[in-house]
């Protein structure tokens, strides 16, 4: 995206002070600050640099091709609680990434740990100008990323200009052909190899408990329950350094009982028929596929389970196909796995001689994309396997492990396509055959998925769908939604964009239509669908009424190239009978402007207002198309009871306390128990979605057909309910408790209880609902 695209926004929104490539006039902008520079990236590093400069904080590199994340975490995890350390958020490690960690930078900083990346030759220099650190780490160095570089060690002597100026450079001395490198290139530095040689400064050793480093005569043991051979390295790293920065051994060891895997990568999950998945489908190049497998096989070990693969194409291995798959092919051969599955065109063309020469006895099935797997397999075609999932982004796998994982005693939100086609029949009730039908699915269809919906749409021949942003639009073309959709928020910059996925903006400003033209005849086309919006009342967007004429005149004489297929307003307050009158007005207002733009254009169009409230109210002015947006979900400005609930969002209980009377519960005390009382944990909190609102007897959720209070603060992860009432009048133990699903709302609470409950709509609620819930689509 292009940053001064987004400047108009940023000063409404209070932003004064800009560095930009091109000139603003500051008559637009008053009191506003524009630097001029000839590079805003360049820009934005020296400012790192100066602020990188200005602190006395021990400054470490990660460098690396795998591990660079787990590393920093778990370092940071070792040794946070030592010295004031700030870290580069997530995977922030590129051009943009590592200057916006530099300015994490605070005064009293004593150590700051900087990831960094590179893709291509020059790019390692110019991040070692501005970090400028004084130790630097040296991961692993494997084929990740490897498409740009002609050769391993071309890549290599990049990745080490990190280190130019650094005081100490520590890496792992059994990764030979990298201490060579580094010790030919750096004769002047501290240069600290661990490994498992004795001539080395730190020789690490691994059992089945944890890690032994020996040195300088001493031997420290740190308990560290991962077995798997990447995990070893990379905790061997952290701990290396943190044993170089003086923190005690002894400290070390309680903070290694402690660490976990990192999200996203190697996520063990529980799956159907016996089975165990390993999601690893964040990236797939051929050193994290080796990792990974290397997982596979002490998890099949371990738990007795046959192994799958269900592995993609392979990226930036900078490989020949027969190469690399064939290396992969011996990888699954010394592993032990017995079958392999897999997904897209190179890996389906190239896996199937390889096996025959190689004579490798695993079962095999390819398929060209993970659509084909998915209509061609089932939960039911596997059985006691531990399966591994791994494959680029692009493959969406996120697809495959919904489909095998075990939806039990999970976060859910689930979704009814049968009610929510019941919901769209409803509608269509008050609606002539002839009337129009948009559907509005921005916001991510109201926080229950995009796709999914879109899709029951299309099934159920809806004439259009309407987006917010262009970019919910290209995500829909490309999932395969054929229908018209309609881009009701459109930005300029996104013109071209959304010509090449054939969305069709609403215009609704001068300026709009103008730009727009003009992209339209940028791209050489000669007839280009626009809505035409009016502001009736709402007062947010759109044309005023009284500008119809002039709208048509410029569409027929400067911009014929625009075709006007709909024009629409929106109505304010549909759904309050004591507001009619002013809705009539509004719907007036409207259709006489639609008259005039038609009267100069000199042919009809598709006009549409009536929103879900006004379809049921207003069903006598539907004019050629209405708009179903929240009605979908099941909300009714006539009688909720004709409609279907839609959407359950569900948890479960993880944990139940025995607290006395007296005791207090969550952040700040806010709950006092006036008698002894069970406490039930549940996983989920305000990061979810789960209002703080409805902390402290204000919200109620239902367990085992009994509603019972949500007791203390809402807390980020986790909420507690009071389940005194259910263990004494159900007579049961609270270890009975135990898995039990936790209902938030659903069909027997809908959301707009919750909603009115503390003072907000059903949209909040349905739209806060974060992305790390589970949707689960089921039809009755």
């Amino acid at each position: 995206h292009d940053g001064h695209q987004y400047v108009d926004d940023l000063y409404r929104r209070g932003m004064r002070n800009f560095i930009c490539q091109r000139s603003f006039s500051t008559n637009n902008y008053p009191n506003a600050t524009f630097i001029l520079v000839d590079d805003t990236l360049l820009a934005l590093q020296q400012i790192a640099l100066y602020n990188r400069q200005c602190s006395h904080a021990n400054v470490l590199a990660i460098c690396g091709s795998n591990g660079k994340t787990i590393v920093k975490e778990w370092l940071s995890e070792l040794i946070g609680n030592h010295l004031f350390t700030v870290r580069s958020p997530r995977s922030y490690n590129s051009q943009v990434g590592v200057p916006l960690s530099l300015l994490n930078i605070e005064e009293n900083t004593q150590l700051a740990i900087i990831e960094t990346g590179i893709s291509q030759v020059g790019e390692m220099s110019r991040l070692q100008n501005i970090i400028r650190p004084d130790d630097v780490i040296i991961t692993n160095i494997g084929s990740a990323h490897q498409e740009n570089f002609p050769s391993l060690d071309v890549k290599l002597k990049e990745k080490l200009n990190i280190a130019t100026h650094a005081k100490r450079i520590f890496f792992c001395a059994d990764q030979t052909d990298v201490a060579a490198a580094i010790r030919r290139r750096f004769p002047t530095a501290e240069l600290v190899g661990w490994g498992s040689q004795d001539y080395v400064d730190y020789v690490v050793s691994y059992n089945d408990k944890g890690v032994n480093i020996a040195h300088h005569n001493n031997t420290y043991f740190f308990p560290f329950s991962l077995t798997d051979d990447i995990s070893r390295e990379n905790i061997s790293h952290a701990l290396v350094y943190a044993l170089a920065c003086g923190i005690a051994p002894s400290s070390l060891a309680e903070n290694t009982k402690n660490i976990v895997p990192i999200d996203m990568r190697l996520e063990q999950k529980e799956a159907h028929n016996g089975c165990t998945l390993i999601d690893d489908s964040y990236n797939a190049d051929i050193t994290s596929t080796e990792v990974a497998l290397d997982y596979l096989h002490l998890l099949g070990d371990k738990k007795g389970l046959s192994r799958t693969v269900i592995l993609s194409d392979l990226q930036q291995t900078g490989l020949p196909d027969g190469v690399l798959y064939r290396r992969v092919a011996k990888l699954l051969l010394e592993k032990n796995v017995s079958r392999l599955i897999g997904i897209g065109k190179a890996i389906s063309s190239a896996i199937p001689t390889i096996f025959e020469e190689l004579k490798a006895n695993i079962s095999y099935q390819l398929f060209d994309s993970t659509d084909s797997f998915l209509s061609s397999m089932s939960t039911a075609d596997f059985h006691s396997e531990a399966i591994l999932l791994k494959g680029q982004r692009r493959f969406a796998f996120e697809k495959i492990s919904l489909l095998l994982e075990s939806a039990l005693n999970r976060t859910i939100m689930k979704v009814n396509l049968s009610a929510l086609a019941h919901n769209i029949a409803y509608f269509r009730s008050y609606l002539k055959p002839s009337t129009k039908l948009l559907a509005m699915v921005k916001a991510y269809s109201y926080g229950t998925g995009s796709f999914e919906i879109a899709k029951l749409m299309q099934q159920q021949g809806v004439d259009y769908l309407g987006v917010a942003f262009a970019d919910e639009g290209v995500d829909l073309r490309n999932a395969g939604i054929t229908l018209p959709i309609i881009v009701m928020n459109p930005e300029v910059h996104s013109f071209d964009t959304m010509l090449k996925y054939d969305l069709e903006p609403q215009i609704f400003g001068f300026e709009e239509l103008r730009e727009y033209a003009n992209a339209v005849w940028r791209n050489g086309i000669s007839s280009a669908p626009v809505h035409i919006k009016f502001n009736t009342g709402m007062t947010r967007s759109g044309f005023e009424v009284s500008e119809a004429a002039e709208v048509g005149k410029q569409l027929r004489n400067e911009y014929s190239r625009l075709k006007v297929v709909s024009a629409f307003s929106h109505l304010v307050e549909s759904e309050d009978p004591t507001k009619d009158n002013a809705t009539l007005g509004q719907i007036d207002a409207f259709v006489g402007a639609c008259n005039v733009l038609s009267d100069i254009l000199g042919y009809k169009f598709i006009r549409h207002i009536l929103n879900s409230a006004g379809i049921e109210r207003f069903s006598e002015h539907q004019l050629e198309m209405v708009r179903l947006g929240i009605g979908l979900y099941g909300l009714s400005a006539v009688d909720n009871s004709r409609l279907r609930n839609v959407v359950t969002l569900r948890s479960y209980i993880s944990l139940v306390r025995h607290a006395k009377a007296g005791d207090t519960v969550g952040y700040n005390r806010r709950t006092v128990l006036s008698r002894n009382s069970h406490i039930a944990i549940v996983p989920i909190g305000y990061a979810d979605g789960v209002d703080r609102r409805l902390s402290n007897g204000v919200g109620k959720v239902l367990i085992r057909g009994q509603f019972v209070p949500i007791v203390g603060n809402v807390c980020m992860d986790i909420i507690m309910v009071d389940v005194t009432d259910i263990v004494e009048t159900q007579k049961i133990t609270p270890e009975e408790l135990l898995g039990q699903t936790v209902e938030l709302f659903g069909d027997t609470a809908p959301v707009w209880d919750m909603a009115k409950n503390i003072g907000t709509i059903g949209y909040e609620i349905l739209t806060g609902i974060g992305r790390r819930v589970k949707r689960i689509y089921f039809v009755e």
